[in-house]
C-alpha cells in the first residue's frame, strides 16, 4: 500500500477550501484503488473528494461490435523469417470470439482465440516431416478474461521459440522444427477471421469488445485505421472508442450473503431470470416463499447442476432438474417459470419442465431471496442445508422487471448483506495451478485442490513421488526383482520411469529399447545400410538421472560379421561407429578406452588374427564375432550404431544391443557422521518458494539435535529431534511460526536408521517419520505463500552452533536433489564421511537364518548356514529325487571341513561325541509315493529321527535316543500328505519336549520317553537307505523305497545338506547318488496354470491403479503407454526360459544316463518320475510348461 511521505495515513483538509496534495514514492499498477476513511471532523458533515493523477500515457483504442474485423496488409520486404512480435491491450464482456489469425499454405496458421474466457494460442507449422502432434501447438493462458477489465497480450515468435504472455503470466515453449512465416500470407486480420478463407477449424466467431494500442511487429495499427492508409481494410462498423459496459454484477462473497428483492405478492405465477457464474458445485441461488405459509419455490445448484423444488404442504414436492458441470466458472443463462401448473426451467438454452396437480395453486410472496436467507428467516429452503451461493450474478429480472443493483447499493431498493456490487469479483485461484507434475486443478469459492490420480505423484500439490528413486532403494525395502517404477530425481521435473529391477547380491536397472533383438545388415544395389536409432523406454533426461545416480552402467554391443569391417584394412579409419546420448560418435569397442579402436580381443590379445585388434577386421569369408561390454558412463546409453562395410560381394553383418544395465544408487548411502554438536555442514541456497521437500535417514543414541536449518530474514525451515520420541518441522513463511510434531510409541535415538520426510506447499506442511502415521499441518488460507531464504543450509547444526547433531545422516535429498555429505565432510572438521553399522536396521532382510554382514555402503547376507540362497537366503533350494537316489550328509566329515575353514564355537558342534540336547529340523516337500523317507539323521550310537509317509500319507515322527529302548513314535494322522501338494514341516526338540509344526497352521507337540540326547551325530541322509542298522521296521520299510518328488530348504539345525549338494563345487561333506535334479521350486506344478500365467502376477493385475500395489510390491498395473513394453519383457522371458529349460533339460538328461552307468540304478528308475508326474497332471492338470521347472 501507498504511503504519503509524512505520515502513516492522508490527512485531509480541515476547511471547505484548502486542497491537500500527496505524491507518492514510486509509481505502481492496478486495478483498484480503495480508501478506507479513518476519521472525519466530528464538526462539519461527513464528506470526500478524491483526484488521482497517473502517469502520461498514450491510448490508442478501437471498438469491435461481435461483426467487424480488421485486415492488415504488410510489405513482404519488411518480414522477418524468423521474428514475428505482437502486442496490444483488450478486454470483452464475452467470453469467446477471435482476436488474430494469419495464415498461408498446407494448413500453417497462427491464430489467438478467446475460448470460455481463457486465451488460447493455435499455431500450425504445416511441416509435413513432423509427425502430426508436432506440428500443433496449443498454448492457453488466463482466466475469466471476459471480465470487461483491460488485460495485457505479447506475443514473441523467435523461429522455434515461442513467448506467449497475458498479463504478467508467461509461457515459453519450444516448438520442434522451425517456424518459418515466408509461406504465410502477407496479411494478418484483427476481431474475427474475414471471408470464408482456407481455415476452416474455428467457430469464426468474431471479437465483441475494445482494443488497445495494438502493434505489429513495431507497426501502430490502430493509427493506421485512423488515418485511413491503404494497408488497412474495414470489414463492418468500428468505432475509436470503449462504451462503459452498462451489465452491473453482484457478488456474494460468503455463505451469508443474500440480496432480498420485491415481487409482487398473492401472483399465480413467478418468472425470473439471471445469469450467474460460480466456481461451487452447490449452493442456494433463489427462494420465494408463497404467502400464508402455502409453500415455496426453491432453486438450488446441487453438484453442478440446477434443481427446481416446488414445495407445498399436503402435496408430494415437485423437483425438476437442469444443466450439469455449472461450477466452471463461465456466466450461465437461468430462465424459471411456474405458471398455469407447469414448472419450467432452462439454463443455457436446455430446458427442463415439469407438470403439477391443478389443487396445488402459486400465491407468490412479496420477496424473492437470492444467494441466501437473513439469520431469521425460517420456512421452506432457507434451513437448506447446501449453504449460501457464492459467486456472482447479473442481469436480473422478476416478473420481466429488470432489477437495478446500483438502487440496492443506493438502499432505494430491496436489502442485502455482504455483497459487492458493480463487480464480479471471482478469482480463478488455479491460475497458476499449483498443481505439480500434471495434477488437474480444480476450486471453489475459498480454495483449490488437486486430483493427482495417474499421475505417480501425491500431497496436496502432487509434489511428492510416490515411487522410489532407485532399485537400490526398493531392494532395501525387502522387495522381490520385478518391473517397477523409479523416479529418479523424486519430487524434481522428471517423471518416473518403468524399469526391471534385478535384485542380485547387486541392485541392478535393467531399460529396455526397441531393437533388442538381433539386426542383420545388408546393402541393397550398393547403397549404405540406414542406420538404426534405438529409442528407450524412458527419455533421455531420465536416463541421465539413473545414469548419474548409479554407480556403474554398462551396455553389451555384440557384433557379427562376415567380409565385414569394424575398420578400414590400411589406415584404420573406421567404418563402423556407434553414438552416445550426447549425440557424440565413438570407435571403440568392448571395454577399451575411448577412441582406442579396440575390441575385447584386442585388450585380451587372442583375436583370431593378431594383426587386428578385432576378429571382424581380419575380414574372413566366414562367421565370426566382437562382443564387449561398454561401460563409460558418460557415454551410454547407445542411441544408433552404424555398419558401412557391407557393399562388397559375400558381405553380412549383424549386431545385437543389449539393455542399458545400471548397478546401484551413489546416493542412497551417502552418509556423514557428526561427531561434535558445534560442526556441521553447509550447502548453498536452493529454491523452494512454493513446494519443498526433505528427506534423509538419520540414526542416533543423542536425545535431542538439530538435522538441517535454513534461514532467511524472518522466514525459516528446521527439522530437529526434539526429544527421544518427539520430531519436528517448524518453519515460517511470514505468517508466524507453524510447527508439525510426530511423537513415537518408542525412543527415536536407539542407533537405528529412521527415516524422515517433511513437505511444505501453499496448502500444508507434512511430516512423516519411518512409518508412523503422516502428520499434517494446514497453512492460514489467506496470508504469504513464498518462502523466502537466503542463506546456507545447515545440516547437522545451526548458525549459532547451538543443540547440534549427534549421529549419522545419510541420502539427503531437497526437492529431489542429493546432497554430497560425503565429499563435504571430507573437509568439514568434526564431520567424518560415511557411517557404519547398517545391519541394527536392515538385518531382518536377512532371513530362514542368514546372517546380516556389514558392507561399507549397505549390507549383505551370508546364507551359509541357511537352506536358502538369493540375496536375502528367500531363493529356495530345490531337488526333484528320482527313485533309488539319495543325498548323504557327513557330520563327521562336517566337523572336518568347517574346523579348517571356522574357528568358532559351531564348528565342533557335531563332533563326535558331542551331546545334542536340542536341534531344529525343517523341509519341505511334494509327493505322491507312500511309504517313503524324507529325512533320516543317525548316530554312531545307534540312535536316529526319522521322518516318514506312512502307507496312508500320514506324517511320522520317530526319535530314538537310546539304543535299549524302542523309539518314541508321533502320528500325525490328519491329512493324507502324499497328494501331490506342497508341505513343509518343522521339528523343534528342547530335551524330551518334541514341538511340530505342520504347513504353518497345525501344531503339535510330545514328549519322548526315550531319552532327552541325541549322542554322537554321524550323518543325515534324504531320500533312499540301503543300510539302516538299528532302525524299527516302519523306517526299514520306507527307507529302502526312498522318496520320489521334489525337496526343498532342507536343514537341520545350522547344517543345510540339500544347498550344500547342488553348490556346482560339492563338499567332501556331501555325497549324491542316483537322480537328483535341482528344480527352481518345489512349489511349481503344484497348482494349475501355465508358465506364462505363473509369470503373470508378476506383471499383470489391479484394476486402474498406476503403481505399486503396496509397500513396494512389484508392479503390477503398469500405464497403458507402457503396455508395449510390458507384453515384449513377458515374451522374452518366456522365450528364454523356454529356451534355458530345454537346454537344462538335455543336459540334465545326459549327466543322469552317465550316472546311472556309474551307481548301476535299477532301469526302472524313470518310473516313479513318469508316476509322480502322471498323478500330479490327474490331481492338478498342470501343463508341461510347469514341469520344466522341476525336472
Amino acid at each position: 500500500m501507498a504511503r504519503p511521505i509524512d505520515g502513516p495515513g492522508f490527512s485531509g483538509n480541515t476547511n471547505a477550501d484548502s486542497v491537500m496534495h500527496y505524491r507518492l514514492h514510486s509509481p505502481f499498477e492496478a486495478r483498484f484503488l480503495r480508501f478506507l476513511p479513518l476519521s472525519w471532523n466530528p464538526k462539519g458533515r461527513i464528506g470526500m473528494r478524491i483526484e488521482v493523477y497517473g502517469c502520461a500515457y498514450r491510448s490508442e483504442m478501437v471498438n469491435f461490435d461481435g461483426k467487424s474485423s480488421l485486415l492488415y496488409t504488410f510489405n513482404q520486404k519488411s518480414m522477418s523469417s524468423t521474428k514475428e512480435m505482437i502486442s496490444l491491450k483488450f478486454k470483452s464482456s464475452q467470453s469467446d470470439g477471435i482476436l488474430l489469425h494469419r495464415e498461408g499454405h498446407n494448413g500453417k496458421h497462427i491464430t489467438l482465440e478467446l475460448v470460455k474466457g481463457k486465451l488460447i494460442l493455435f499455431l500450425n507449422s504445416g511441416d509435413a516431416n513432423l509427425p502430426l502432434a508436432d506440428t500443433r501447438v496449443t498454448l492457453t493462458l488466463g482466466s475469466l478474461l471476459d471480465d470487461d477489465h483491460w488485460h495485457f497480450i505479447l506475443i514473441e515468435l523467435l523461429n522455434m521459440y515461442i513467448n506467449f504472455t497475458v498479463d504478467k503470466h508467461t509461457h515459453h515453449f519450444q516448438a520442434k522444427g522451425e517456424l518459418s512465416y515466408l509461406d504465410l500470407d502477407y496479411e494478418i486480420s484483427f476481431g474475427g477471421i474475414p471471408g470464408h478463407g482456407k481455415l476452416m477449424l474455428f467457430s469464426h466467431k468474431n471479437f465483441h469488445g475494445c482494443f488497445e494500442n495494438l502493434y505489429y511487429n513495431g507497426v501502430d495499427i490502430i493509427d493506421l485505421l485512423k488515418k485511413h492508409k491503404p494497408q488497412i481494410r474495414i470489414m463492418g462498423n468500428v468505432s475509436f472508442s470503449c462504451s462503459h459496459s452498462q451489465i452491473v454484477p453482484v457478488t456474494f462473497l460468503s455463505s451469508r450473503s443474500y440480496l432480498a428483492l420485491p415481487g409482487t405478492s398473492g401472483q399465480d405465477k413467478v418468472i425470473v431470470t439471471f445469469q450467474f457464474r460460480t466456481w461451487n458445485r452447490a449452493g442456494l441461488l433463489l427462494i420465494n416463499q408463497f404467502q400464508y405459509g402455502s409453500g415455496a419455490l426453491v432453486l438450488i445448484l446441487n453438484d453442478g447442476k440446477l434443481k427446481l423444488s416446488l414445495s407445498q404442504p399436503g402435496h408430494p414436492a415437485r423437483d425438476i432438474t437442469a444443466g450439469d458441470g455449472l461450477g466452471d466458472g463461465q456466466w450461465h443463462s437461468v430462465y424459471l417459470s411456474a405458471k398455469r401448473h407447469h414448472l419450467s426451467v432452462k439454463v443455457d438454452g436446455e430446458v427442463a419442465s415439469a407438470a403439477y396437480s391443478q389443487h396445488e395453486q402459486i400465491d407468490s410472496g412479496d420477496t424473492y431471496y437470492l444467494g441466501g436467507c437473513p439469520d431469521n428467516s425460517s420456512g421452506s429452503g432457507c434451513g437448506n442445508l447446501l449453504g449460501g451461493f457464492q459467486g456472482c450474478l447479473r442481469l436480473i429480472s422478476i416478473g420481466n422487471i429488470t432489477v437495478d443493483p446500483i438502487s440496492v447499493q443506493q438502499g432505494t431498493l430491496g436489502s442485502f448483506r455482504d455483497l459487492q456490487i458493480d463487480s464480479c469479483s471471482l478469482t480463478d485461484r488455479c491460475l497458476p495451478s499449483y498443481c505439480e507434475h500434471g495434477g488437474e486443478c480444480t476450486q471453489s469459492w475459498d480454495t483449490f485442490s488437486c486430483n493427482c490420480a495417474h499421475t505417480g505423484y501425491m500431497g496436496a500439490t502432487c509434489h511428492s513421488s510416490v515411487y522410489e528413486q532407485s532399485c537400490e532403494a526398493y531392494k532395501h525395502r525387502g522387495n522381490s526383482s520385478g518391473l517397477y517404477y523409479i523416479d529418479s530425481d523424486g519430487s524434481g521435473p522428471l517423471g518416473p520411469t518403468l524399469v526391471y529391477c534385478n535384485m542380485t547380491d547387486l541392485a541392478w536397472t535393467s531399460v529396455q529399447h526397441n531393437g533388442s533383438l538381433l539386426v542383420r545388415v545388408k546393402s541393397l544395389h550398393g547403397d549404405s545400410p540406414r542406420p538404426v536409432f534405438f529409442k528407450y523406454t524412458a527419455s533421455m533426461d531420465q536416463l541421465q538421472a539413473l545414469i548419474d545416480h548409479a554407480d556403474h552402467c554398462q551396455q553389451e554391443l555384440a557384433f557379427h560379421c562376415r567380409k565385414s569391417r569394424l575398420s578400414a584394412r590400411r589406415d584404420g579409419t573406421p567404418v563402423s561407429w556407434w553414438v552416445g546420448r550426447t549425440n557424440e560418435t565413438h570407435t571403440y569397442w568392448g571395454g577399451s578406452l575411448p577412441d582406442a579402436q579396440k575390441c575385447t580381443c584386442g585388450l585380451e590379445g587372442n583375436c583370431i588374427d593378431s594383426q587386428y585388434h578385432c576378429n571382424c577386421d581380419a575380414d574372413r569369408n566366414e562367421w565370426t564375432s566382437d562382443i564387449g561390454v561398454l561401460s563409460h558412463k558418460e557415454h551410454l546409453p547407445v542411441t544408433k550404431v552404424v555398419m558401412t562395410d557391407t557393399g562388397r560381394p559375400h558381405s553380412e553383418a549383424a549386431y545385437a544391443l543389449g539393455p542399458l544395465l545400471c548397478q546401484g544408487d551413489n546416493s542412497f548411502w551417502n552418509s556423514a557422521s557428526f561427531n561434535t554438536e558445534t560442526s556441521y555442514l553447509h550447502f548453498p541456497t536452493f529454491r523452494g518458494e512454493l513446494s519443498a521437500d526433505m528427506s534423509f535417514f538419520f540414526k542416533t543414541t543423542a536425545p535431542s539435535g538439530v538435522f538441517v536449518e535454513y534461514l532467511g530474514i524472518t522466514d525459516f525451515i528446521r527439522l530437529e529431534l526434539r526429544a527421544t520420541s518427539e520430531l519436528t518441522f517448524s518453519f515460517d513463511v511470514g505468517n508466524g511460526p507453524c510447527e508439525v510434531t510426530v511423537q513415537s510409541p518408542i525412543p527415536f535415538n536407539d542407533d537405528r536408521w529412521h527415516h524422515v520426510r517433511a513437505e511444505r506447499n501453499i496448502k500444508e506442511a507434512s511430516l512423516q517419520v519411518d512409518h508412523l502415521p503422516l502428520k499434517i499441518q494446514p497453512v492460514p488460507a489467506e496470508g504469504h505463500l513464498r518462502l523466502q531464504l537466503n542463506s546456507q543450509l545447515y545440516v547437522g547444526g545451526t548458525a549459532t552452533r547451538q543443540k547440534g547433531f549427534l549421529g549419522c545422516i545419510r541420502s539427503l535429498q531437497l526437492n529431489g536433489m542429493a546432497l554430497d555429505l560425503e565429499e563435504r565432510a571430507t573437509v568439514t572438521p568434526g564431520v567424518e564421511p560415511g557411517c557404519a553399522g547398517h545391519c541394527s536396521s536392515y538385518g531382518h532382510l536377512c532371513h530362514h537364518g542368514g546372517r546380516c554382514t556389514e558392507k561399507p555402503r549397505g549390507i549383505s547376507c551370508d546364507c551359509a548356514f541357511s537352506a536358502y540362497d538369493g540375496p536375502f537366503c528367500t531363493q529356495e533350494i530345490s531337488a526333484y529325487f528320482g527313485m533309488g537316489s539319495s543325498v548323504i550328509y557327513n557330520f563327521q566329515e562336517h566337523y572336518n571341513y568347517t574346523s579348517s575353514k571356522n574357528s568358532s564355537s559351531f564348528a565342533a558342534l557335531f563332533h563326535e561325541k558331542l551331546t545334542l540336547t536340542r536341534e531344529t529340523a525343517t523341509m519341505s516337500f511334494r509327493t505322491t509315493g507312500t511309504p517313503t523317507l524324507l529325512l533320516y539323521v543317525s548316530s554312531f550310537y545307534e540312535e536316529y529321527l526319522s521322518v516318514i509317509l506312512a502307507p496312508n500319507g500320514s506324517l511320522q515322527i520317530r526319535y530314538k535316543l537310546d539304543k535299549h529302548e524302542a523309539p518314541d513314535v508321533f502320528n500325525f494322522d490328519f491329512k493324507n500328505l502324499a497328494d501331490g501338494q506342497l508341505h513343509h514341516v518343522k521339528i523343534n526338540r528342547e530335551a524330551a519336549m518334541v514341538f511340530v509344526e505342520v504347513n504353518q497352521n497345525v501344531r503339535r507337540q510330545a514328549i519322548l520317553s526315550s531319552g532327552t540326547e541325541f549322542n554322537a551325530v554321524k550323518s543325515l541322509t534324504l531320500g533312499t537307505i540301503l543300510e539302516t542298522s538299528g532302525a524299527d521296521p516302519d523306517t526299514r520299510r520306507a527307507a529302502a523305497r526312498g522318496f520320489t518328488g521334489c525337496l526343498s530348504a532342507v536343514r537341520f539345525s545350522r547344517a543345510a545338506p540339500l544347498k550344500a549338494a547342488l553348490r556346482p563345487s560339492r563338499p567332501a561333506v556331501v555325497t549324491v547318488r542316483g537322480h537328483v535334479v535341482a528344480a527352481s521350486s518345489c512349489a511349481t506344478g503344484a497348482g494349475s496354470g501355465s508358465l506364462a500365467q505363473e509369470l503373470a502376477p508378476r506383471l499383470v493385475g489391479g484394476a486402474g491403479r498406476s503403481g505399486p500395489t503396496d509397500e513396494g510390491q512389484p508392479l503390477v498395473n503398469a500405464d497403458t503407454r507402457d503396455s508395449a513394453v510390458i507384453g515384449g519383457v513377458i515374451a522374452v522371458v518366456i522365450l528364454i526360459l523356454l529356451c534355458v529349460t530345454t537346454i537344462a533339460i538335455r543336459i540334465y538328461q545326459q549327466r543322469w544316463f552317465y550316472k546311472k552307468k556309474e551307481s548301476n540304478i535299477s532301469k526302472n528308475g524313470d518310473n516313479a518320475e513318469i508316476a509322480l508326474k502322471s498323478v500330479i497332471n490327474m490331481q492338478n492338470t498342470v501343463n508341461e510348461s510347469q514341469k520344466e521347472y522341476f525336472f
